[in-house]
């Protein structure tokens, strides 16, 4: 039985999300390797908002809410609703837009508050759903409901960075709400959600199964709580908090790296070749070095106040720049697109949630052709991010520009390769060659 509400397809819905979510990460890539082509300050400021206001939110909002309703059914989903998400996320989108193009503060700060008033109505669902107890009772959904709190967080940094600037010189606004303030509480939500997608659908089928709730519930308190304890202690500038917290940190994604290397190896050798994980190891790898750039980022801030432009040395801002780049085409890009290939098809196959609720989510839904091609992608979007993170090193804005076109092209093929296996006569199709 689907668990949805009013007569629309949660099909529909599924198939829009991702030709949305996918496009919006692709033209956010697009934009800012254009920017890098033509020394566009403009585009180098718009293509992060795009990414954060666009998929930032659409991934909460519906991808979010229907692995926490897999858990917990009673949170129904509702697609007519969903689609207003949709439609209210890109209108934000045009919103974001025309506030950084013509720079009209008030728009960009009215765009925030629009946007946590979307954010408060799921949050205010699960609240009034789920008790604090079952909440916590279920070690993913402690991490997905963070996610949406974060988002909240995220959205108000929106709307106070745009009464800051629309107003630079009242003292209301707190010396530490910045744009790269926003852009790093934005990052926060996707990262959560993805650790909760790890442990739902890899180490909680696995034979140690009670260890792993356990490592993972550390875990939560670990990552979670140091990443709050992490932005009290740059606000305060806390050199000593900024590195211990870091390393401690760091040393948690070595290990989950090397822990999913090791779930990978054996799935491949007893299942098959899921493309989906791959992206995933791919997505930890880049963490891992997301992680090693902040640290020296760390060391290269040390004397220099938090709301600095530029936030480092001048002559280090490529280790700035390496260290965002490698958390949002990297870990976040990586570890969102190897989630799609997992929850889309899996939603689509049923035309409800129930197979997200097994260990057949893992299955081999798609096609061997479009398995290949995945990795094909996967191999594409590795090179190029590489690339520019190369670029950043050499100061070679061709190089950064050829490698950002390459990377958002690669992002955008998962519409061609995906797409065609969304639609219920392909699935059908595939299932009769199957048998």
């Amino acid at each position: 039985m689907c668990h949805t509400q009013s007569d629309m397809s949660l099909d529909t819905v599924v198939r829009r999300f991702f030709a949305v979510s996918v496009t919006v990460i692709s033209a956010a890539a697009i934009l800012g390797a254009t920017g890098a082509f033509t020394g566009s300050h403009l585009l180098h400021r718009l293509h992060p908002y795009i990414f954060f206001v666009g998929f930032g939110n659409l991934a909460i909002l519906l991808l979010n809410r229907y692995l926490t309703a897999a858990i917990y059914p009673e949170l129904v989903v509702n697609p007519r609703k969903q689609m207003r998400y949709i439609v209210s996320v890109l209108g934000s989108v045009g919103a974001i837009t025309i506030a950084v193009l013509i720079e009209w503060p008030l728009l960009k700060a009215a765009t925030g508050l629009f946007l946590m008033a979307l954010v408060a109505g799921p949050l205010i669902e699960i609240f009034t759903t789920l008790s604090i107890k079952n909440i916590w009772k279920e070690v993913s959904v402690r991490y997905y409901i963070f996610d949406v709190l974060f988002l909240l967080n995220a959205n108000l940094g929106l709307f106070t960075l745009g009464l800051k600037e629309a107003f630079p010189d009242s003292g209301l606004i707190p010396f530490f709400v910045t744009q790269s303030a926003y852009f790093l509480g934005s990052s926060f939500p996707l990262s959560i959600s993805v650790m909760g997608f790890l442990y739902t659908y890899a180490w909680r089928w696995s034979s140690k199964r009670e260890l792993m709730k356990i490592l993972f519930s550390l875990w939560f308190y670990i990552f979670v709580g140091g990443v709050l304890l992490f932005l009290i202690v740059i606000l305060i500038g806390h050199y000593s908090g900024m590195m211990i917290i870091s390393h401690i940190l760091l040393f948690g994604v070595m290990a989950m790296l090397g822990g999913f290397a090791l779930y990978l190896h054996n799935f491949f050798k007893t299942s098959f070749r899921h493309p989906a994980l791959a992206f995933l190891l791919t997505g930890l790898a880049l963490l891992f070095a997301t992680s090693a750039f902040g640290i020296m980022n760390i060391y290269y801030i040390k004397g220099i106040p938090f709301g600095s432009h530029p936030p480092i040395r001048i002559d280090k801002m490529w280790i700035y720049h390496s260290h965002t780049h490698a958390a949002l085409l990297g870990w976040i890009t990586f570890s969102f697109i190897g989630m799609i290939y997992i929850v889309m098809p899996s939603i689509v196959r049923s035309g409800s949630l129930e197979k997200l609720r097994s260990e057949s989510a893992l299955a081999a839904l798609l096609s061997s052709e479009a398995m290949s091609h995945a990795f094909r992608q996967l191999t594409m979007m590795l090179l190029s991010a590489t690339a520019v993170l190369l670029a950043f090193f050499f100061d070679n804005d061709i190089l950064l520009g050829c490698s950002g076109i390459v990377f958002g092209f690669s992002v955008g093929y998962l519409l061609k390769n995906l797409a065609p296996e969304l639609y219920r006569e392909n699935l059908e199709n595939l299932e009769r060659h199957a048998k």
